[in-house]
């Protein structure tokens, strides 16, 4: 590929709010917010240190598995201590690089407007991401999925201006072969959205073809897309203690070209963690940490970020559990830690719910909620997530837009805002005791925008509710997915760069794609 892409920005500032020819909801701005509340933080200072020094303790006593050859080799080069796979490394060396990683960064797609900042206060929400089935109440059960749904899934994620960025696969599109899925995919991500987008660290091919397509939507040379951040991958440990192959070697590709990278182990208390929060918090914190560490060493200053998927099974059958206290305790906790190492953090959304009902909406907030009281900067999962990440809905997808909408309404700061028109004391003196506010001018300046809209919820009382259909709010979501599928129009592309990423595809699926073991 050539390097003469200055001549076109993919999207552009024109792509700035969403277009579409009618509006089916009526939806907050653009706008991701700040999280401007103190976190909160049921560690105590000694608590933090204890965490900090069972980390430790592991990563000098115990090791943390490499199978990646290129890794170990670079744990030697640095002075640590390699046994075959087993990688041991001193707290100095650790906290000397985590210090060279930044607090804050920023990630620029190819529409500049979509823009996302990760650290200090900021608070972003992406989509649902890689489960291998989806559910809508159309069809009325669990299918594998498709191509066709995961591009509506992608539609909804470039609709929402709750959604921030768009993730990985909405739903694992299965009718497409695994060799050339990712070409596909991603191609339907550069053109359906514009928002920041992620690549999977699956081997070498997958990870480099979604460099290229990224460069190429957003016009860029080599030199501009390494010079920052347009695109992050994310990886999952193999918890206990392990890092894979083909996610070590993801990272040590994207680092190296100045790319973000997210790093998320994935920890049930009780089966891959210890049975106590803190202990699964401590080996996380553990497996985290190792990577970022060589991350930092190769790159120092690379973008990352410590991930937390810290949850429980239930230990009657083994399965899952997430939005429960515990979960929620253990993104708390590792909030602190984050911030004790000085690392931007990723929590999820998540429920273990089947269907789009009231376990998987108080699941759900509870998950999310965590992540607003953690202090945390990026939220995966946040909206479409079911049966612990196995099944994606349109209709959860569109049921956790509203929570994403009311979280961002929570967070403006007009809501507290005390200045002298805030406080009302000529309104509350005018109305005195026996009247009411609906009718004078302060309200009447103001009730347009005084209070959060829903999109999702229906708040007439039962009477007016039955007259109009008695809906109920999952089909309410049906409706409301159907009618922005309806009416949904992609931002826009230079036809140059269409052009381009079309022939990119076609290319590399004649040259057969990424190997796969089938």
């Amino acid at each position: 590929m050539t390097d003469t892409r200055q001549r076109r920005r993919g999207g552009g500032r024109a792509g700035a709010a969403n277009r579409r020819g009618t509006a089916a909801i009526e939806q907050m701005p653009w706008a991701p917010p700040i999280n401007t509340d103190r976190p909160t933080e049921p560690l105590t200072d000694e608590g933090v240190q204890a965490i900090h020094d069972g980390a430790m303790r592991i990563l000098e006593e115990i090791g943390i598995e490499f199978l990646n050859d290129e890794a170990t080799a670079l744990f030697k080069q640095a002075g640590c201590t390699v046994n075959g796979t087993n990688v041991r490394m001193g707290r100095d060396w650790v906290m000397e690089m985590l210090g060279h990683a930044p607090a804050q960064f920023d990630i620029t797609p190819r529409n500049p407007d979509r823009k996302i900042t990760i650290g200090g206060k900021h608070i972003l929400f992406g989509n649902v991401s890689s489960p291998p089935n989806y559910y809508d109440l159309e069809i009325g059960k669990k299918v594998s999925g498709s191509r066709a749904q995961c591009a509506n899934l992608l539609r909804l994620t470039q609709y929402f201006n709750c959604i921030h960025f768009a993730g990985g696969y909405p739903v694992e599109p299965v009718d497409i072969h695994a060799s050339v899925r990712h070409l596909d995919v991603v191609y339907d991500k550069m053109t359906l959205t514009d928002k920041v987008a992620h690549a999977y660290s699956l081997g070498q091919e997958r990870v480099e073809d979604v460099m290229e397509m990224v460069k190429i939507a957003g016009g860029l040379s080599e030199e501009d897309f390494a010079a920052k951040p347009h695109m992050y991958t994310n990886i999952n440990s193999t918890s206990p203690l392990k890092h894979d192959v083909p996610m070590i070697d993801g990272c040590l590709r994207c680092v190296r070209r100045g790319q973000a990278v997210m790093v998320t182990p994935f920890t049930l208390a009780g089966a891959m963690a210890p049975v106590t929060m803190s202990g699964a918090v401590t080996l996380s914190v553990a497996e985290a940490i190792s990577a970022i560490a060589l991350f930092q060493y190769v790159r120092p200053g690379a973008p990352c970020v410590i991930g937390t998927f810290t949850s429980n099974v239930d230990m009657k059958s083994g399965a899952p559990a997430f939005g429960t206290p515990e979960y929620m305790r253990a993104t708390q906790m590792t909030g602190q830690m984050a911030r004790f190492y000085g690392l931007p953090m990723r929590a999820s959304g998540s429920c273990a719910a089947n269907v789009p009902d009231g376990q998987a909406m108080w699941e759900t907030s509870n998950a999310l909620w965590s992540a607003v009281q953690s202090g945390t900067n990026v939220v995966y999962h946040a909206a479409g997530w079911l049966e612990g990440g196995l099944v994606a809905s349109p209709e959860k997808f569109v049921m956790d837009c509203e929570m994403l909408q009311m979280i961002q309404r929570y967070m403006q700061p007009e809501i507290v805002a005390t200045g002298v028109d805030d406080i009302a004391f000529d309104a509350i003196k005018e109305v005195g005791p026996n009247g009411h506010f609906f009718g004078i001018q302060h309200t009447q300046d103001r009730y347009e925008k005084a209070f959060y809209q829903p999109i999702a919820s229906d708040w007439r009382n039962f009477e007016a509710w039955e007259v109009a259909g008695g809906i109920w709010t999952a089909e309410r979501a049906h409706r409301t997915y159907k009618d922005i599928i309806n009416t949904f129009e992609a931002p826009p592309m230079d036809e140059g760069v269409r052009e381009e990423l079309t022939a990119f595809v076609a290319k590399r699926k004649e040259e057969g794609g990424a190997p796969t073991d089938f």
